[in-house]
Protein backbone atom coordinates (compact mmCIF):
# COMPACT_ATOMS: atom_id res chain seq x y z
CA UNK A 1 0.00 0.00 0.00
CA UNK A 2 1.42 3.76 -0.45
CA UNK A 3 2.67 5.33 1.92
CA UNK A 4 2.41 9.26 3.17
CA UNK A 5 5.62 11.31 2.77
CA UNK A 6 6.90 12.46 6.20
CA UNK A 7 9.08 15.23 6.22
CA UNK A 8 9.69 16.03 10.04
CA UNK A 9 9.83 13.69 12.96
CA UNK A 10 10.84 16.21 16.00
CA UNK A 11 9.77 16.15 20.11
CA UNK A 12 5.89 17.44 20.85
CA UNK A 13 5.96 20.88 21.79
CA UNK A 14 4.66 21.89 25.55
CA UNK A 15 4.79 25.77 25.27
CA UNK A 16 2.11 28.21 24.39
CA UNK A 17 4.47 29.44 21.77
CA UNK A 18 4.97 26.07 20.68
CA UNK A 19 1.41 25.13 19.92
CA UNK A 20 1.05 27.85 17.87
CA UNK A 21 3.59 27.05 15.92
CA UNK A 22 2.32 23.80 15.44
CA UNK A 23 -1.08 25.18 14.47
CA UNK A 24 0.89 26.96 11.81
CA UNK A 25 2.42 24.27 10.45
CA UNK A 26 -1.01 22.00 9.99
CA UNK A 27 -2.22 25.60 8.03
CA UNK A 28 0.75 25.33 5.80
CA UNK A 29 0.21 21.24 4.88
CA UNK A 30 -3.94 22.06 4.49
CA UNK A 31 -3.03 24.91 2.79
CA UNK A 32 -2.77 22.15 -0.75
CA UNK A 33 -5.78 21.89 -0.26
CA UNK A 34 -7.13 25.57 -1.18
CA UNK A 35 -8.46 26.05 -4.47
CA UNK A 36 -7.81 29.89 -5.72
CA UNK A 37 -10.49 31.38 -8.30
CA UNK A 38 -8.23 31.38 -11.35
CA UNK A 39 -7.98 27.21 -10.24
CA UNK A 40 -11.49 26.73 -10.40
CA UNK A 41 -12.07 28.55 -13.52
CA UNK A 42 -9.62 26.56 -14.94
CA UNK A 43 -11.52 23.24 -13.86
CA UNK A 44 -14.27 24.53 -15.13
CA UNK A 45 -13.04 25.43 -18.59
CA UNK A 46 -12.02 21.79 -18.46
CA UNK A 47 -14.71 20.36 -17.79
CA UNK A 48 -16.90 22.29 -20.18
CA UNK A 49 -14.00 20.96 -23.09
CA UNK A 50 -14.53 17.62 -22.05
CA UNK A 51 -17.70 17.81 -22.13
CA UNK A 52 -18.11 19.24 -25.72
CA UNK A 53 -15.82 16.11 -27.02
CA UNK A 54 -18.49 13.52 -25.05
CA UNK A 55 -20.75 15.41 -27.17
CA UNK A 56 -19.36 15.02 -30.53
CA UNK A 57 -19.47 11.50 -32.40
CA UNK A 58 -15.56 11.59 -33.75
CA UNK A 59 -14.08 12.83 -30.22
CA UNK A 60 -16.70 11.00 -28.13
CA UNK A 61 -14.83 7.61 -27.29
CA UNK A 62 -12.06 9.15 -25.95
CA UNK A 63 -13.63 12.02 -23.83
CA UNK A 64 -13.88 11.64 -19.97
CA UNK A 65 -17.08 13.06 -19.62
CA UNK A 66 -19.54 10.67 -21.92
CA UNK A 67 -22.17 13.11 -21.93
CA UNK A 68 -24.62 10.33 -22.74
CA UNK A 69 -28.13 10.84 -24.25
CA UNK A 70 -31.02 9.96 -22.15
CA UNK A 71 -34.09 9.79 -24.82
CA UNK A 72 -35.75 12.01 -21.95
CA UNK A 73 -37.10 15.03 -24.25
CA UNK A 74 -40.76 15.42 -22.56
CA UNK A 75 -41.25 16.90 -18.77
CA UNK A 76 -44.51 16.14 -17.26
CA UNK A 77 -47.25 18.52 -17.51
CA UNK A 78 -49.59 17.37 -15.09
CA UNK A 79 -52.27 15.46 -17.11
CA UNK A 80 -50.32 12.14 -16.17
CA UNK A 81 -52.21 10.44 -13.73
CA UNK A 82 -52.40 6.32 -12.34
CA UNK A 83 -50.39 3.97 -10.21
CA UNK A 84 -46.72 3.25 -11.24
CA UNK A 85 -44.06 1.19 -9.78
CA UNK A 86 -40.35 3.11 -9.05
CA UNK A 87 -37.17 1.26 -8.50
CA UNK A 88 -33.85 2.64 -7.14
CA UNK A 89 -30.55 0.96 -7.38
CA UNK A 90 -27.83 3.17 -6.74
CA UNK A 91 -25.78 2.01 -4.11
CA UNK A 92 -25.91 -0.67 -1.34
CA UNK A 93 -29.31 -0.13 -0.60
CA UNK A 94 -32.01 -0.47 -3.41
CA UNK A 95 -35.39 1.48 -2.99
CA UNK A 96 -39.15 0.07 -4.48
CA UNK A 97 -41.33 2.30 -4.55
CA UNK A 98 -45.14 2.80 -5.28
CA UNK A 99 -46.55 6.29 -6.60
CA UNK A 100 -49.70 6.99 -6.99
CA UNK A 101 -49.97 10.44 -9.69
CA UNK A 102 -53.76 11.79 -9.44
CA UNK A 103 -55.21 14.87 -10.41
CA UNK A 104 -55.30 17.76 -8.13
CA UNK A 105 -57.55 21.16 -8.57
CA UNK A 106 -55.04 23.52 -7.31
CA UNK A 107 -51.50 22.28 -8.76
CA UNK A 108 -52.51 20.32 -11.55
CA UNK A 109 -51.33 16.92 -10.29
CA UNK A 110 -50.36 15.26 -6.88
CA UNK A 111 -47.95 12.77 -6.44
CA UNK A 112 -48.39 10.39 -3.24
CA UNK A 113 -45.68 8.04 -2.67
CA UNK A 114 -44.97 4.71 -0.54
CA UNK A 115 -41.88 2.72 -0.04
CA UNK A 116 -39.11 0.00 1.22
CA UNK A 117 -36.07 -0.07 1.29
CA UNK A 118 -33.64 -3.48 0.94
CA UNK A 119 -30.38 -3.90 1.87
CA UNK A 120 -28.56 -5.60 -1.46
CA UNK A 121 -25.81 -8.29 0.11
CA UNK A 122 -22.45 -8.52 -0.72
CA UNK A 123 -22.68 -11.56 -2.78
CA UNK A 124 -25.39 -9.77 -5.20
CA UNK A 125 -23.17 -6.74 -5.80
CA UNK A 126 -20.16 -8.63 -6.50
CA UNK A 127 -21.88 -12.08 -7.81
CA UNK A 128 -23.37 -12.64 -11.21
CA UNK A 129 -25.63 -10.20 -13.07
CA UNK A 130 -28.19 -13.29 -12.53
CA UNK A 131 -28.00 -13.22 -8.93
CA UNK A 132 -28.42 -9.14 -8.42
CA UNK A 133 -31.47 -9.30 -10.77
CA UNK A 134 -32.85 -12.54 -9.20
CA UNK A 135 -32.49 -10.56 -5.72
CA UNK A 136 -33.99 -7.32 -7.03
CA UNK A 137 -37.09 -9.48 -8.66
CA UNK A 138 -37.35 -11.30 -5.39
CA UNK A 139 -37.53 -7.59 -3.47
CA UNK A 140 -40.15 -6.33 -5.90
CA UNK A 141 -42.14 -9.39 -4.91
CA UNK A 142 -42.14 -9.08 -1.53
CA UNK A 143 -43.07 -5.53 -2.20
CA UNK A 144 -46.03 -6.31 -3.89
CA UNK A 145 -47.03 -9.18 -1.54
CA UNK A 146 -47.29 -6.11 1.38
CA UNK A 147 -49.43 -3.66 -0.57
CA UNK A 148 -51.45 -6.53 -1.90
CA UNK A 149 -50.56 -5.46 -5.71
CA UNK A 150 -49.82 -8.61 -7.28
CA UNK A 151 -52.71 -9.15 -9.39
CA UNK A 152 -52.28 -5.54 -11.04
CA UNK A 153 -49.24 -5.27 -14.07
CA UNK A 154 -47.86 -1.92 -13.80
CA UNK A 155 -45.86 0.68 -15.47
CA UNK A 156 -41.91 0.80 -14.17
CA UNK A 157 -39.71 3.01 -13.79
CA UNK A 158 -36.18 1.86 -13.28
CA UNK A 159 -33.66 4.31 -11.24
CA UNK A 160 -30.41 2.92 -12.36
CA UNK A 161 -27.40 4.86 -11.21
CA UNK A 162 -24.56 3.84 -13.31
CA UNK A 163 -23.06 4.76 -16.58
CA UNK A 164 -25.45 3.77 -19.46
CA UNK A 165 -25.42 4.28 -22.90
CA UNK A 166 -29.00 4.48 -23.78
CA UNK A 167 -30.63 3.26 -27.20
CA UNK A 168 -34.17 4.34 -25.92
CA UNK A 169 -36.15 5.60 -22.67
CA UNK A 170 -36.23 1.24 -21.86
CA UNK A 171 -33.39 0.56 -23.56
CA UNK A 172 -29.50 0.96 -21.94
CA UNK A 173 -26.47 -0.80 -22.10
CA UNK A 174 -24.37 -0.67 -18.67
CA UNK A 175 -20.95 0.89 -19.91
CA UNK A 176 -19.28 -0.10 -16.14
CA UNK A 177 -19.85 -0.41 -12.68
CA UNK A 178 -19.34 2.37 -10.01
CA UNK A 179 -20.07 1.94 -6.20
CA UNK A 180 -18.56 -1.45 -5.67
CA UNK A 181 -20.84 -3.21 -7.63
CA UNK A 182 -18.99 -5.59 -9.81
CA UNK A 183 -21.46 -8.56 -10.75
CA UNK A 184 -20.53 -10.51 -14.12
CA UNK A 185 -22.55 -10.40 -17.08
CA UNK A 186 -24.09 -7.01 -16.63
CA UNK A 187 -21.58 -5.22 -18.21
CA UNK A 188 -22.38 -4.78 -22.04
CA UNK A 189 -25.59 -5.83 -21.68
CA UNK A 190 -29.15 -4.10 -21.77
CA UNK A 191 -29.69 -3.93 -17.86
CA UNK A 192 -34.50 -3.44 -18.70
CA UNK A 193 -33.40 -6.76 -20.59
CA UNK A 194 -31.76 -8.39 -17.52
CA UNK A 195 -34.38 -7.07 -15.06
CA UNK A 196 -37.11 -8.13 -17.34
CA UNK A 197 -35.41 -11.54 -17.64
CA UNK A 198 -35.53 -11.97 -13.66
CA UNK A 199 -38.64 -10.86 -13.43
CA UNK A 200 -40.07 -14.03 -15.78
CA UNK A 201 -37.66 -16.24 -14.17
CA UNK A 202 -39.93 -15.76 -10.94
CA UNK A 203 -43.16 -15.67 -12.95
CA UNK A 204 -45.41 -14.89 -9.58
CA UNK A 205 -46.48 -11.03 -10.68
CA UNK A 206 -45.75 -9.25 -13.98
CA UNK A 207 -44.45 -5.73 -14.87
CA UNK A 208 -44.25 -3.47 -18.04
CA UNK A 209 -40.85 -2.12 -17.81
CA UNK A 210 -41.29 1.75 -19.58
CA UNK A 211 -38.22 3.70 -18.61
CA UNK A 212 -34.53 3.67 -17.20
CA UNK A 213 -33.35 6.88 -15.88
CA UNK A 214 -29.83 8.00 -13.89
CA UNK A 215 -30.99 8.72 -10.69
CA UNK A 216 -29.42 12.41 -11.55
CA UNK A 217 -32.09 12.52 -14.44
CA UNK A 218 -35.24 11.80 -12.31
CA UNK A 219 -34.19 13.93 -9.43
CA UNK A 220 -33.96 16.85 -12.05
CA UNK A 221 -37.95 15.68 -13.03
CA UNK A 222 -39.12 15.28 -9.70
CA UNK A 223 -38.11 18.80 -8.82
CA UNK A 224 -39.50 19.83 -12.17
CA UNK A 225 -43.00 19.05 -10.53
CA UNK A 226 -41.94 22.07 -7.75
CA UNK A 227 -40.35 24.60 -10.28
CA UNK A 228 -40.94 24.25 -14.14
CA UNK A 229 -37.56 26.11 -14.25
CA UNK A 230 -35.91 22.80 -13.10
CA UNK A 231 -33.09 21.89 -16.01
CA UNK A 232 -30.51 20.18 -14.18
CA UNK A 233 -30.46 17.71 -11.70
CA UNK A 234 -27.16 16.65 -9.69
CA UNK A 235 -26.54 14.32 -6.94
CA UNK A 236 -23.37 14.64 -3.83
CA UNK A 237 -24.03 11.21 -2.47
CA UNK A 238 -21.85 8.20 -2.51
CA UNK A 239 -21.23 9.21 -5.79
CA UNK A 240 -21.09 12.75 -7.60
CA UNK A 241 -22.72 13.20 -11.08
CA UNK A 242 -25.18 15.71 -12.69
CA UNK A 243 -27.31 15.78 -16.01
CA UNK A 244 -29.19 18.87 -18.10
CA UNK A 245 -31.53 19.86 -20.74
CA UNK A 246 -28.79 19.94 -23.96
CA UNK A 247 -29.63 21.49 -27.33
CA UNK A 248 -30.41 18.24 -29.16
CA UNK A 249 -28.61 20.35 -32.20
CA UNK A 250 -25.28 19.67 -30.41
CA UNK A 251 -26.22 16.35 -29.64
CA UNK A 252 -24.41 14.35 -32.77
CA UNK A 253 -24.85 10.53 -30.79
CA UNK A 254 -28.89 11.01 -31.60
CA UNK A 255 -30.50 12.10 -34.95
CA UNK A 256 -32.27 15.24 -34.71
CA UNK A 257 -31.70 19.00 -34.67
CA UNK A 258 -34.72 20.49 -32.64
CA UNK A 259 -35.59 20.83 -29.28
CA UNK A 260 -33.79 19.66 -25.91
CA UNK A 261 -32.51 16.44 -24.84
CA UNK A 262 -31.28 15.68 -21.37
CA UNK A 263 -27.53 14.62 -21.37
CA UNK A 264 -26.28 12.49 -18.47
CA UNK A 265 -22.69 14.10 -18.15
CA UNK A 266 -21.05 11.17 -16.11
CA UNK A 267 -18.83 13.36 -14.84
CA UNK A 268 -17.76 11.38 -12.13
CA UNK A 269 -15.18 10.01 -14.74
CA UNK A 270 -14.06 13.69 -15.29
CA UNK A 271 -9.50 13.53 -14.91
CA UNK A 272 -9.50 10.27 -16.05
CA UNK A 273 -7.27 11.74 -19.29
CA UNK A 274 -5.21 13.80 -16.89
CA UNK A 275 -6.97 16.74 -16.43
CA UNK A 276 -6.63 16.86 -13.15
CA UNK A 277 -2.85 15.86 -12.63
CA UNK A 278 -1.95 19.20 -11.27
CA UNK A 279 -5.03 19.44 -8.78
CA UNK A 280 -4.24 15.76 -7.15
CA UNK A 281 -2.75 15.65 -3.30
CA UNK A 282 -0.34 12.73 -2.36
CA UNK A 283 -3.84 11.44 -0.08
CA UNK A 284 -6.50 11.47 -3.79
CA UNK A 285 -3.62 9.18 -5.60
CA UNK A 286 -3.70 7.02 -2.48
CA UNK A 287 -7.20 7.28 -2.18
CA UNK A 288 -7.27 6.14 -5.73
CA UNK A 289 -4.73 3.61 -6.42
CA UNK A 290 -6.23 1.95 -2.99
CA UNK A 291 -9.84 1.68 -4.63
CA UNK A 292 -11.64 -0.74 -6.58
CA UNK A 293 -10.98 1.27 -10.00
CA UNK A 294 -7.75 2.77 -9.92
CA UNK A 295 -7.33 5.63 -12.92
CA UNK A 296 -10.91 5.76 -12.92
CA UNK A 297 -13.64 8.55 -11.58
CA UNK A 298 -10.55 10.67 -10.37
CA UNK A 299 -12.80 14.08 -9.98
CA UNK A 300 -16.01 12.15 -8.33
CA UNK A 301 -12.73 10.84 -5.72
CA UNK A 302 -12.44 14.22 -5.12
CA UNK A 303 -16.07 15.06 -4.14
CA UNK A 304 -18.29 12.28 -3.59
CA UNK A 305 -19.15 10.46 0.11
CA UNK A 306 -17.64 7.43 -0.70
CA UNK A 307 -14.07 8.69 -0.29
CA UNK A 308 -14.44 11.93 1.90
CA UNK A 309 -13.70 9.89 5.15
CA UNK A 310 -10.69 8.26 3.83
CA UNK A 311 -9.41 11.39 2.49
CA UNK A 312 -9.79 12.86 5.91
CA UNK A 313 -8.22 9.74 7.50
CA UNK A 314 -4.90 9.82 5.32
CA UNK A 315 -4.31 13.77 6.15
CA UNK A 316 -4.86 12.70 9.97
CA UNK A 317 -2.31 9.96 9.39
CA UNK A 318 0.35 12.18 7.96
CA UNK A 319 0.03 15.03 10.92
CA UNK A 320 0.72 12.12 13.18
CA UNK A 321 3.68 11.08 11.09
CA UNK A 322 5.12 14.61 11.90
CA UNK A 323 4.66 14.61 15.42
CA UNK A 324 1.89 17.07 14.68
CA UNK A 325 -0.95 14.98 16.17
CA UNK A 326 -2.01 13.06 19.00
CA UNK A 327 1.58 13.17 19.85
CA UNK A 328 2.81 11.25 17.35
CA UNK A 329 1.09 7.92 17.74
CA UNK A 330 -1.75 6.35 15.75
CA UNK A 331 -4.23 3.72 17.11
CA UNK A 332 -4.48 1.04 14.59
CA UNK A 333 -7.74 1.33 13.93
CA UNK A 334 -6.81 4.93 12.64
CA UNK A 335 -4.48 3.34 10.67
CA UNK A 336 -6.79 0.93 9.05
CA UNK A 337 -8.17 2.15 5.55
CA UNK A 338 -11.85 3.08 6.14
CA UNK A 339 -12.09 3.22 9.79
CA UNK A 340 -12.86 7.14 9.21
CA UNK A 341 -16.67 6.98 7.76
CA UNK A 342 -18.00 10.35 5.91
CA UNK A 343 -20.13 10.70 8.62
CA UNK A 344 -17.80 11.80 10.81
CA UNK A 345 -16.81 14.51 8.55
CA UNK A 346 -20.37 15.85 9.33
CA UNK A 347 -20.46 15.43 12.43
CA UNK A 348 -17.27 16.68 13.31
CA UNK A 349 -18.28 20.29 11.42
CA UNK A 350 -21.21 20.23 13.16
CA UNK A 351 -19.84 20.26 16.68
CA UNK A 352 -21.06 23.34 18.28
CA UNK A 353 -17.68 24.37 19.91
CA UNK A 354 -17.59 22.37 23.62
CA UNK A 355 -15.70 19.29 21.42
CA UNK A 356 -17.79 16.63 22.68
CA UNK A 357 -18.74 15.42 19.75
CA UNK A 358 -15.17 15.34 18.02
CA UNK A 359 -13.64 14.33 21.10
CA UNK A 360 -16.22 11.11 21.71
CA UNK A 361 -15.58 10.11 17.19
CA UNK A 362 -11.79 10.25 18.00
CA UNK A 363 -12.13 7.90 21.12
CA UNK A 364 -13.84 5.36 18.77
CA UNK A 365 -11.17 5.55 16.90
CA UNK A 366 -8.59 4.44 19.66
CA UNK A 367 -7.73 8.45 20.26
CA UNK A 368 -7.31 10.44 23.31
CA UNK A 369 -7.31 13.25 21.61
CA UNK A 370 -6.46 17.02 23.68
CA UNK A 371 -8.48 19.74 22.92
CA UNK A 372 -5.66 21.42 20.57
CA UNK A 373 -6.04 17.54 18.57
CA UNK A 374 -9.81 18.15 17.91
CA UNK A 375 -9.76 21.58 16.34
CA UNK A 376 -6.33 20.50 14.34
CA UNK A 377 -8.97 17.45 12.89
CA UNK A 378 -11.59 20.02 12.56
CA UNK A 379 -9.54 21.83 10.32
CA UNK A 380 -8.54 18.74 8.38
CA UNK A 381 -12.02 17.62 7.63
CA UNK A 382 -13.62 21.69 6.62
CA UNK A 383 -10.32 22.01 4.20
CA UNK A 384 -11.21 18.53 2.82
CA UNK A 385 -14.73 19.03 2.47
CA UNK A 386 -14.45 22.74 0.82
CA UNK A 387 -12.34 21.64 -1.80
CA UNK A 388 -14.94 19.40 -2.66
CA UNK A 389 -17.76 21.52 -2.60
CA UNK A 390 -15.72 24.10 -4.57
CA UNK A 391 -14.26 21.44 -7.24
CA UNK A 392 -18.59 20.26 -7.33
CA UNK A 393 -19.40 24.15 -8.23
CA UNK A 394 -16.77 24.45 -11.10
CA UNK A 395 -18.21 21.66 -13.09
CA UNK A 396 -21.99 22.91 -11.86
CA UNK A 397 -20.99 26.28 -13.28
CA UNK A 398 -19.26 25.09 -16.41
CA UNK A 399 -22.51 23.24 -16.98
CA UNK A 400 -25.24 26.29 -16.34
CA UNK A 401 -22.51 28.92 -18.04
CA UNK A 402 -22.99 26.65 -21.28
CA UNK A 403 -26.27 26.61 -21.25
CA UNK A 404 -26.69 30.68 -21.21
CA UNK A 405 -24.36 30.45 -23.80
CA UNK A 406 -25.67 28.10 -25.83
CA UNK A 407 -29.03 29.88 -25.38
CA UNK A 408 -27.98 33.73 -26.42
CA UNK A 409 -29.67 34.68 -23.29
CA UNK A 410 -27.91 37.48 -21.53
CA UNK A 411 -29.21 36.49 -17.66
CA UNK A 412 -30.07 32.74 -17.71
CA UNK A 413 -33.08 31.39 -14.81
CA UNK A 414 -32.53 28.10 -13.82
CA UNK A 415 -33.46 26.07 -10.94
CA UNK A 416 -31.12 23.22 -10.01
CA UNK A 417 -32.60 20.17 -8.52
CA UNK A 418 -30.03 18.34 -6.12
CA UNK A 419 -30.43 15.37 -4.03
CA UNK A 420 -27.62 13.08 -2.18
CA UNK A 421 -26.29 12.54 1.38
CA UNK A 422 -23.48 15.15 0.99
CA UNK A 423 -25.34 17.48 0.10
CA UNK A 424 -28.53 17.04 2.27
CA UNK A 425 -26.70 16.22 5.68
CA UNK A 426 -22.95 17.91 5.91
CA UNK A 427 -23.51 21.17 7.89
CA UNK A 428 -21.82 23.54 5.38
CA UNK A 429 -21.78 21.62 2.08
CA UNK A 430 -24.45 23.40 0.78
CA UNK A 431 -23.51 26.99 1.38
CA UNK A 432 -20.02 26.36 0.03
CA UNK A 433 -21.10 25.13 -2.57
CA UNK A 434 -23.89 27.45 -3.38
CA UNK A 435 -21.64 30.45 -3.05
CA UNK A 436 -18.94 29.39 -5.64
CA UNK A 437 -21.32 28.25 -7.90
CA UNK A 438 -23.32 31.94 -8.03
CA UNK A 439 -19.13 33.37 -8.07
CA UNK A 440 -18.59 31.42 -11.04
CA UNK A 441 -21.34 32.40 -13.12
CA UNK A 442 -22.51 36.16 -13.15
CA UNK A 443 -25.08 36.21 -15.74
CA UNK A 444 -27.49 33.37 -14.28
CA UNK A 445 -29.96 33.53 -11.86
CA UNK A 446 -29.70 30.11 -10.03
CA UNK A 447 -32.44 28.40 -7.46
CA UNK A 448 -31.48 25.20 -6.04
CA UNK A 449 -34.12 22.81 -4.96
CA UNK A 450 -33.34 19.63 -2.44
CA UNK A 451 -34.78 16.61 -4.07
CA UNK A 452 -37.51 14.91 -1.81
CA UNK A 453 -37.57 11.14 -2.98
CA UNK A 454 -36.44 12.70 -6.10
CA UNK A 455 -34.96 9.21 -7.36
CA UNK A 456 -38.16 7.28 -7.12
CA UNK A 457 -40.38 9.96 -7.84
CA UNK A 458 -39.13 11.30 -10.60
CA UNK A 459 -38.76 7.78 -12.45
CA UNK A 460 -42.30 7.27 -11.74
CA UNK A 461 -42.90 10.50 -13.60
CA UNK A 462 -41.08 9.67 -16.29
CA UNK A 463 -42.56 6.48 -16.84
CA UNK A 464 -45.85 8.80 -16.48
CA UNK A 465 -44.48 10.79 -19.63
CA UNK A 466 -43.55 7.66 -21.45
CA UNK A 467 -47.07 5.91 -20.96
CA UNK A 468 -48.98 8.66 -21.94
CA UNK A 469 -47.27 9.55 -25.09
CA UNK A 470 -47.37 5.72 -26.00
CA UNK A 471 -50.75 5.57 -25.00
CA UNK A 472 -50.49 2.70 -22.05
CA UNK A 473 -53.93 2.01 -20.53
CA UNK A 474 -53.14 2.30 -16.60
CA UNK A 475 -54.41 0.18 -14.01
CA UNK A 476 -56.84 2.16 -11.85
Amino acid sequence: MPCLTSSRKQRMPSTYESMLERILMVDQILSEFLLSKDDLKEVMRRMQREMDRGLRLETHDEASVKMLPTFVCSTPEGSEVGDFLALDLGGTNFRVMLVKVGEDEERGWKVETKHHMYSIPEDAMTGTAEMLFDYIAECISDFLDKHNMKHKKLPLGFTFSFPVRHEDLDKGILLNWTKGFKASGAEGNNVVGLLRDAIKRRGDFEMDVVAMVNDTVATMISCYYEDRSCEVGMIVGTGCNACYMEEMRTVELVEGEEGRMCVNTEWGAFGNNGELEEFLLEYDRVVDETSLNPGKQLYEKLISGKYMGELVRLVLVKLVNENLLFNGEASDLLKTRGSFETRFVSQIESDTGDRKQIYNILSTLGALPSELDCDIVRLVCESVSTRAAHMCGAGLAGIINRMREHRCQDTLKITVGVDGSVYKLHPSFQHRFHKIVRELTPHCDITFIQSEEGSGRGAALISAVACKMAGCVLSP
